[in-house]
């Protein structure tokens, strides 16, 4: 039976511009075997939208609350607009600049 996909809109809060956020996220996303994309905010958040497996899109949401890059401080990860989707949207792992 083939896995339920998921798809989840994220934000991430603290100190996570200049710190290769988006770099390691993309990276990340990938390893896990993710599609989506990931940008820099003006408000100084991080935010992007992930799409895959349930269980790497959870284990993504993990990471991106828990761990980041080695020089960012997460002070909150907000996810909103999570669904069960047929297919995938996006093709690869994106940084938007």
């Amino acid at each position: 039976m083939a896995q339920d996909l998921l798809s989840v809109d994220y934000e991430v809060y603290g100190r996570v511009q200049g710190v290769f956020f988006r770099k390691y996220t993309q990276k990340e996303g990938l390893q896990l075997g993710l599609v989506g994309w990931v940008q820099n905010t003006e408000a100084g958040t991080v935010q992007g939208q992930l799409q895959g497996p349930a269980d790497k899109v959870k284990q993504m949401q993990e990471w991106l609350r828990t761990t980041g890059s080695p020089k960012s401080h997460v002070v909150k990860a907000e996810f909103k607009n999570e669904k069960r989707i047929n297919a995938l949207d996006h093709k690869d792992f994106r940084v938007i600049r």
